[in-house]
C-alpha cells in the first residue's frame, strides 16, 4: 500500500481529497493535516510515501514546507494539489521536486490519473536494479502517461471506454489480444485496438508479440 498524507487548510476539502484517495486501489490515507506545522508533526510520527499538498497554508506556503522537509532530510514524494496557478509557483514547484501539479478545482478522474501514474513510478523504483535509456524514459514519462486513462483524452475518445479497457487489462493474469479485450470490455475489435494503441503510446500498456508457426505474430497487451 502507498501511504498518503493529505495537507489542506480547508477541513472539508481535505476530507474530500482523502475520500478520493481511499477509492483508488493501492492507496490509503495515513492522516490529514491543515497547517504546515501539523504536517511536520504528522510526518514525525507517521512517515508516508506521498504528500498531497496544498500551497496556501495558514502558517507557511506548501513550497516552504517542502523546503523544510528537504532541510530535515525527508525525501517524501510530493504532488501539489492547489488553486495556485501562476507560472512562477508552478516553476518553483518543479524546482522543489514536486512530482506532479494538480490545479483546483479538479475531478476524481484527474486525481486518479496522477495517483495511478505515481503508483507505476513507485513500483518501478521498488524493483531497483539498473536502467537502460528506454527504462529511464519510461520512468520520467510515468506520471504524465496516466492521463491516457483520464478525462484528458484526445478528441473523439471516451473516458468511460478507456476505463473499460483499463479495467480488463488490470484484472488479466496474462497479456491479452485486442480481440480478448474487445470481448471482455463489450467493444468492437476496432475500438479496442484504437484504445490499446493510445494506452501503449502513453506508456500505460506494454505490447509484446506472440509468434506462431505461420502468419503474422499476434499482438498481446498487458497493463504496465
Amino acid at each position: 500500500m502507498i501511504d498518503v498524507l493529505v495537507v489542506d487548510d480547508d477541513v472539508h476539502v481535505a476530507k474530500i481529497n482523502a475520500a478520493y484517495v481511499a477509492k483508488i486501489e493501492g492507496f490509503r490515507v495515513s492522516c490529514l493535516a491543515h497547517t504546515a506545522a501539523e504536517a511536520l508533526t504528522a510526518l514525525e510520527t507517521h512517515p508516508v510515501d506521498l504528500i498531497l499538498l496544498d500551497h496556501y497554508l495558514p502558517d507557511r506556503t506548501g513550497l516552504q514546507l517542502v523546503s523544510e522537509l528537504r532541510r530535515r532530510g525527508l525525501l517524501t514524494d510530493v504532488i501539489m494539489v492547489t488553486a495556485a496557478r501562476d507560472i512562477a509557483t508552478v516553476q518553483a514547484a518543479m524546482r522543489h521536486g514536486a512530482l506532479q501539479y494538480l490545479v483546483k478545482p479538479f475531478t476524481f478522474a484527474g486525481l486518479r490519473s496522477k495517483l495511478e501514474g505515481y503508483a507505476a513510478l513507485h513500483r518501478t523504483f521498488a524493483g531497483g536494479g539498473q536502467a537502460e535509456q528506454s527504462e529511464v524514459d519510461r520512468i520520467f514519462g510515468a506520471l504524465g502517461a496516466a492521463n491516457a486513462g483520464s478525462a484528458e483524452l484526445p478528441k473523439g475518445h471516451s473516458t468511460a471506454t478507456a476505463d473499460r479497457v483499463r479495467l480488463v487489462l488490470r484484472s488479466a493474469d496474462a497479456p491479452l489480444s485486442a480481440q480478448d479485450v474487445a470481448l471482455q470490455a463489450g467493444l468492437s475489435r476496432q475500438t479496442a485496438q484504437r484504445y490499446l494503441k493510445l494506452l501503449e503510446r502513453a506508456g500505460r500498456v506494454r505490447l509484446t508479440l506472440r509468434y506462431g508457426e505461420t502468419g503474422r505474430p499476434e499482438h498481446r497487451y498487458a497493463w504496465v
